[in-house]
């Protein structure tokens, strides 16, 4: 006989567990369907950024940080470090345990939440509205009814064509994070938020990488001074980064041959021991049955939804990457935060121009809002400041005194428009830039507020300062 219940999502994601624990917070009996699982086939919820993105990824890129450090950094304090090595397995095995330590926290919470948690592939089995039929295939096999459905598949990563993924030598991100030795030669396709990521773990460590993007432009999305100083930077750091290229043949053998026209149209070949393919995800909805209930799919397979994560069925909403707008885990969990509110009668709201976006090279990259280019091609007249981090005492003390503050304000109002910045603490820094966006706050406001000295946030305070030309410390 199916259980009853008000609330279903299917994935356990950012979104999706984030979507079910606020919907049985606000008193609705819940339940949330996920195939993921671990080596040991034990439930893994958590998706994509838990188990092969977000979360190990930033645990290689802090193991791979710390190598660097070690090897190039400590000197000039007076550390000394002599025979460093790196045990490319012992690094695996902590990243599996933080992945493992996350799982079993999403676990513990649908427990704490009373989520009823179902281990299996979740798809749509029929139903009407009010009463939506809901089938799980896996080792949690069950029949579900739910008044309200909430999809929270994801996505998954996107292949070159005529070079599938093995995750031997052709890598998606799930690869990518578990070569088991330093490759000598290293090529990555695209060089995007992944490609730039995993290239930077792998070149710390000691392999020669070679970044392949098929864009003319590097960082597209970024403001142009913020990727003109990466690109410097990462040039200076060793990651070779071609522009404007087209990939013509791969071919896997005992290595990887890639062959590509360059920017000039020339014929270029490479060989690789390992290839990462970051060029893109799709949405993950193939095997949800959307055709059994009518489920809207737009022409680029996103469940299709309007501003508030409503589909083209009542009780029926869709979170995350599976809809429009960008992959991004925070994005996706504020969206399963608002879907629950949502149902409950309650009028969240998001602003999707003031969701931080963060790359965790070294340094950091964290931007929100508009860049100045954005600003200006939308015909707004803007005034903008930037002020380096050289001038940080505390970033000079810790040794991190590379990249600046980037504020772009509109010039009549001087509401903050973007902020953008380029340091090694950037993801944490970009935080009161959001702050003061999501409250229509101006550049004057963040000049006006004290801030703790010495401490890098007090360079977003100068930035702001700059746009009246009247910045205390430069």
């Amino acid at each position: 006989m199916a259980e009853q219940f008000d609330v279903v999502v299917i994935g356990a994601g950012p979104g999706g567990y984030i979507a079910a624990i606020r919907a049985a917070q606000l008193g609705f009996r819940t339940a949330c369907v996920d195939d993921w699982t671990m080596a040991d086939g034990k439930p893994a919820p958590g998706g994509t950024c838990t188990n092969v993105g977000c979360i190990p990824s930033k645990a290689l890129l802090q193991s791979s940080e710390h190598f660097e450090h070690a090897g190039h950094a400590f000197a000039e304090h007076g550390i000394d470090v002599k025979g460093l090595a790196i045990d490319v397995t012992r690094m695996l095995a902590r990243k599996d345990k933080v992945v493992r330590q996350n799982n079993d926290g999403i676990l513990y919470l649908f427990k704490k939440n009373k989520v009823a948690f179902h281990s299996g592939t979740g798809s749509f089995a029929g139903g009407a509205p009010g009463a939506w039929q809901i089938r799980v295939e896996g080792s949690g096999a069950a029949s579900l009814v739910a008044k309200h459905v909430i999809v929270a598949t994801g996505s998954k990563p996107r292949a070159l064509p005529g070079a599938p993924f093995d995750n031997k030598l052709v890598l998606d991100n799930d690869g990518a994070l578990a070569i088991p030795e330093v490759p000598r030669k290293l090529g990555v396709i695209g060089a995007g938020v992944v490609g730039l990521e995993m290239g930077s773990v792998w070149r710390r460590l000691g392999a020669e990488v070679a970044i392949l993007e098929a864009l003319p432009v590097f960082l597209s999305a970024a403001d142009e001074q913020v990727a003109k100083e990466a690109w410097k930077l990462f040039a200076k750091q060793g990651l070779a980064i071609e522009l404007g290229i087209k990939i013509t043949k791969v071919v896997a053998a005992k290595d990887i041959a890639v062959e590509y026209d360059d920017v000039q149209g020339k014929k270029r070949s490479a060989r690789f021991d390992k290839l990462i393919v970051s060029i893109g995800r799709l949405p993950h909805t193939s095997g949800l049955g959307a055709d059994v209930v009518g489920l809207e799919l737009d022409e680029r397979g996103f469940v299709a939804v309007d501003g508030d994560c409503k589909t083209n069925l009542d009780g029926v909403w869709a979170i995350g990457d599976v809809v429009r707008g960008p992959m991004l885990a925070h994005k996706a969990e504020d969206e399963g935060a608002m879907a629950a509110e949502l149902i409950a009668g309650q009028k969240p709201h998001i602003d999707y121009d003031a969701i931080p976006w963060i790359i965790y090279t070294s340094p950091e990259i964290a931007w929100a809002g508009k860049s100045e280019q954005q600003a200006k091609a939308a015909g707004l007249a803007v005034r903008t400041g930037q002020v380096p981090f050289s001038i940080n005492g505390r970033a000079l003390g810790i040794n991190e005194a590379t990249g600046f503050v980037k504020i772009v304000a509109d010039a009549e109002t001087d509401r903050v428009l973007g902020v953008h910045i380029i340091h090694a603490h950037a993801s944490d820094i970009i935080q009161e830039g959001v702050t003061t966006m999501e409250f229509a706050g101006a550049s004057e406001d963040i000049a006006r507020i004290v801030h703790g000295h010495p401490t890098l946030s007090e360079v977003v305070r100068e930035a702001a300062l700059a746009l009246d030309k009247r910045a205390l410390n430069m």
